[in-house]
């Protein structure tokens, strides 16, 4: 096993991925969809709009560190175009 450990016990990360695929295997789409719902639904119980200000932000910043100025222009023209 790649992600096993010394003794021969399978690492957490190998049960994580295993367990990951086998249940991507008995559900669809829209079991994914309704628990993301549910996620949603339950941190914004939990949080304030300065929250999602402040991840929103990281995220436009870790994007615009990962993207160069033509990215920017593509999505303009795409969004431009609906």
């Amino acid at each position: 096993m790649a992600g096993s450990s010394k003794n021969g016990k399978m690492s957490r990360e190998e049960a994580g991925r295993l367990g990951g695929e086998a249940t991507a295997k008995k559900h669809n789409r829209e079991f994914y969809q309704e628990i993301g719902k549910k996620g949603g639904r339950a941190t914004s119980r939990t949080h304030n709009r300065e929250f999602y200000q402040k991840i929103g932000q990281m995220g436009g910043e870790a994007t615009s560190r990962n993207h160069s100025r033509e990215f920017y222009q593509e999505i303009g023209r795409k969004g431009g175009k609906k």
